[in-house]
């Protein structure tokens, strides 16, 4: 195997591993709980709490009518995995940060999907809050998007400031750039 199909290798296996334990991890919440049932993990801070997420982020969209509810939840992220999967193959292979983010992402927004398709809703069951301040419930595939998000951000920052001239700050070589 050539180094970079193995480092390919390596983002699929990161990419199924978040599908694997966010699958796994729901089903056992939806095997062990019941709806909306809460469990008290560190009090005033943080539960295990059963939801059905019928929405998008946050619960966002969760009114609107089943057809195109359905349909808006399974096209975005099929659209979504298919720019994923194409930023994978145009990143370059030393890029570990992005590509590392990229598997992230794309192991959460399969996770999600893999719900959406199978239940027609998204299991959360984190719950962070302060006192009765609740942040809305997460998963494992949403904490995986999260963090890929945060990489892919890093990478970017990264990359812009070694495209810099070495001993400029950035913002002098922006300005060194201008015509003047």
């Amino acid at each position: 195997m050539t180094p970079d199909a193995l480092r390919r290798s390596v983002w699929a296996l990161l990419t199924l591993a978040v599908v694997a334990g966010d699958q796994a991890s729901k089903h056992q919440i939806r095997l062990t709980m019941a709806l909306h049932d809460s469990v008290s993990i560190v009090p005033g801070l943080f539960s295990l709490t059963h939801v059905a997420n019928r929405g998008a982020l946050f619960g966002m969209l969760r009114d609107l009518p089943d057809p195109w509810r359905s349909m808006l939840f399974t096209l975005v992220p099929l659209g979504a995995i298919a720019l994923i999967i194409y930023f994978q193959l145009r990143t370059p292979l030393g890029d570990a940060a992005a590509h590392t983010g990229l598997a992230l992402i794309l192991g959460g927004a399969l996770g999600n999907l893999a719900d959406r398709v199978r239940l027609g809703y998204v299991t959360d069951f984190l719950d962070v809050y302060l006192s009765d301040h609740h942040w809305p419930a997460f998963n494992v595939a949403d904490s995986s998007i999260c963090v890929g998000v945060s990489l892919l951000v890093l990478s970017l920052l990264l990359a812009r400031r070694e495209a810099a001239p070495t001993g400029v700050p950035p913002e002098e070589a922006r300005d060194a750039s201008r015509p003047v």
